[in-house]
């Protein structure tokens, strides 16, 4: 290698280390101020929506061992959505699934009457504080 050549090619190494650790950079968002209207709606939306406001489906009603039964053979089928049984005096109900719309309800119903053909949807009443 020739002088001159080592000498270029050192020269260029070192103005590209220096211009590679002298620079700073800054970054400036430019971002819509609805965007932060629309996360606070979401959030507070977020905050009051809780599982009253969804459907369920209930796939049984009746005795205490019939609904430990119900809801056995429920998740063996369907594992795609949790079930819970409630007591409602004098009868036991397995109530599955927490959907946001009426139509993701119908689907999954329309799924499971196959297995539990009295069941349907509804949405629970909200409870009274007080």
């Amino acid at each position: 290698m020739s002088h001159h050549f080592r000498v270029i090619v050192t020269t260029c190494f070192i103005v590209f280390t220096a211009s590679v650790f002298a620079q700073e950079g800054q970054v400036t968002v430019n971002q819509d101020r609805n965007i932060d209207v629309l996360l606070n709606i979401k959030k507070q939306l977020n905050k009051t929506e809780n599982s009253a406001d969804r459907y369920k489906i209930q796939i049984y009603n009746g005795s205490r061992s019939g609904a430990y039964a119900a809801q056995k053979e429920f998740h063996e089928s369907f594992s795609d959505w949790r079930s819970r049984i409630e007591y409602e005096s004098p009868n036991f109900k397995i109530w599955a699934g927490n959907f946001r719309t009426r139509l993701e309800a119908d689907r999954a119903l329309k799924r499971i009457k196959k297995k539990f053909p009295s069941a349907f949807i509804f949405k629970p009443k909200k409870e009274k504080n007080g």
